[in-house]
């Protein structure tokens, strides 16, 4: 359940690092770094062990892991309580200490990767695609690529237009899905027609067949326009 999930280093990355700190603080020191397949590891069942270090935070599955050990016939661990550090330039949106779920949020908006240079695509324009579920910032992200000079294609708004009495894909969707989807002023009822291919996936690929290729034609037409403002 971490923030950003896609975001967390490998675990072959994150060993090394843990290698390396270990080795920088004391290069004597045996250990041994085991991966957790679940909440426990080892500390439940290895006889050996003794202490346990954990945070303010954690203290509780420390608890926890006691309790499991008694129950598994080992004797408890002396738990070792560290103190969690503060982050004096944590944002509002942020966790007060220092977290690597708030250095992942301020990955937000970097490149993973540099854009992949393929010489068989013209330099412009160049066409970003932001996905999303709801919530996700797609809408903020769109904005700051506007400030910055983009041109905005709303895709959404396409999908509204596609429908509209007039509209390059309503003759098509009423004579498909009957008289019945059309309001009082005939433009289309998006619920009544939501709820004829709701759950049906021959129904809901009929209408995919109509509108997505109405929508890709008029994305494309934009994208012509902008070109041509030089965006």
């Amino acid at each position: 359940d971490k923030v950003l999930p896609e975001l967390i280093e490998p675990y072959e990355l994150r060993a090394a690092k843990l290698r390396e700190f270990l080795q920088d603080v004391k290069p004597s020191l045996r250990y041994d770094i085991v991966p957790l397949a679940d909440p426990y590891g080892p500390s439940v069942t290895d006889p050996d062990l003794q202490c346990l270090v954990v945070s303010e935070e954690t203290r509780r599955g420390g608890e926890a892991v006691n309790k499991k050990r008694l129950e598994n016939g080992l004797p408890e661990l002396a738990l070792y309580e560290i103190l969690l550090m503060k982050d004096p330039d944590h944002s509002q949106n942020e966790e007060e200490k220092i977290s690597s779920s708030s250095l992942r949020q301020r990955l937000l908006g970097t490149l993973l990767r540099p854009p992949r240079q393929d010489p068989a695509l013209a330099s412009r324009p160049y066409v970003i695609g932001l996905t999303g579920g709801t919530g996700s910032g797609k809408t903020s992200i769109a904005k700051l690529l506007g400030h910055l000079g983009a041109f905005l294609i709303d895709a959404d708004k396409l999908g509204h237009a596609v429908y509209v009495p007039g509209g390059p894909a309503y003759e098509q969707v009423v004579a498909a899905f009957g008289a019945e989807i059309l309001n009082e002023d005939g433009t289309i009822n998006r619920k009544v027609l939501g709820a004829k291919v709701f759950g049906n996936q021959e129904r809901l690929k009929s209408l995919t067949d109509i509108v997505w290729p109405e929508m890709a034609r008029m994305v494309k037409e934009q994208i012509g326009e902008a070109a041509a403002q030089g965006k």
